[in-house]
């Protein structure tokens, strides 16, 4: 019987490779009421995400990914889409400079693509079978932050294979080479997902897996994220079109614009509508009028036009009260006798 080999960064390798650090407050560094004091690297690499200097940081979400950073726990964010769940992970580690990559658990991803497969190479103009490693044994062997996309949606074969990374020891094993990778002292787990292993029983989305409780139950960190309060909503989006907020009447439109889109989510929690809309498609509405100058053209080719037509008078009512302008859907008297 062939004992597997352990591939293992030797410790004085790893703390000579090891990136610098230095201690940052936690208030100052996220905007958040803490007293919390954290490690950050000096030097940020290519593989860190771009800083958003205007981010909103939610407080119990922000102190749950931190616990990923700083303690090494597994940490599953869930929530709506549109919430800004893996933006809130990218967020973090561009203040703690620390690279990231991100793989969306679609139906097309593999077992192979996440561990790796023989292929053939020339090598001095032969053919040579060669292994080549996937994105998990890449990810593993330095300090990186691995965000597990759609983390619901993922096939069963490849659910298993992330399911020996929740363990203890974290190691990955590969038969077929006949190894054991374990990880860098600096390499973090994390995921996102719009719902908690239950599948798809709003009907909302499709393609979700309901998922092994034995793997939920080693997610050591579970943080919930909602939409934010429209105050923090307003700042972002006048954030992302600072030529609209500029103006008196442009942060004035924008207050209007988020009213509507809170109208939208409690439809959709009530029920009245199958679709809502997410803090990026106020963005993107925001980001249209820019372009069109026509905030109900905007709006309509925002979002309108991708809801159910018989919800659109239900939509169109949600603007005329928000707006005080009637859109072409807005039910009329014949309508409301039939």
């Amino acid at each position: 019987m062939n004992v597997p080999e352990t591939t293992e960064i030797p410790q004085a390798v790893a703390e000579e490779n090891a990136p610098d650090r230095e201690n940052v407050n936690v208030r100052g560094l996220f905007g958040i009421d803490s007293n919390l004091t954290v490690s950050r690297f000096t030097r940020a690499t290519a593989q860190v995400p771009t800083l958003d200097a205007s981010y909103q940081f939610d407080k119990s979400t922000t102190l749950a990914i931190l616990a990923g950073f700083t303690h090494k726990s597994r940490v599953l964010v869930q929530g709506m889409h549109g919430t800004g769940k893996s933006t809130h992970i990218e967020q973090v580690a561009a203040r703690l400079r620390w690279p990231v990559m991100r793989v969306n658990l679609d139906g097309q991803l593999s077992r192979l693509d996440l561990v790796g497969k023989d292929a053939v190479v020339l090598r001095d103009g032969q053919p040579m079978t060669v292994f080549q490693e996937g994105v998990l044994p890449w990810a593993m062997s330095q300090p990186m932050a691995l965000i597990l996309d759609e983390y619901d949606a993922g096939r069963p074969d490849v659910m298993f294979v992330i399911q020996r990374l929740l363990e203890q020891d974290g190691a990955l094993v590969l038969p077929d080479q006949n190894r054991v990778i374990r990880p860098h002292p600096d390499f973090r787990l994390f995921a996102t997902a719009n719902t908690v292993g239950l599948g798809n029983l709003t009907g909302l989305y499709h393609g979700v897996q309901r998922l092994n409780h034995a793997q939920l139950d080693r997610w050591n960190v579970v943080a919930s994220l909602n939409y934010l309060p429209a105050e923090q909503e307003l700042d972002i989006v006048a954030s992302r079109v600072p030529h609209l907020a500029a103006r008196n009447a442009g942060r004035t439109l924008i207050e209007r614009m988020i009213e509507l889109a809170a109208l939208t989510r409690q439809g959709f929690a009530a029920g009245d509508l199958s679709t809502l809309m997410s803090p990026r498609t106020v963005i993107t509405w925001a980001q249209n009028i820019e372009i069109f100058q026509d905030p109900a053209l905007a709006f309509r080719l925002s979002f309108l036009n991708k809801c159910d037509d018989a919800e659109r008078p239900l939509l169109a009512e949600y603007y005329q009260r928000c707006f005080d302008v009637d859109l072409a859907e807005s039910l009329d008297s014949s309508d409301l006798v039939a």
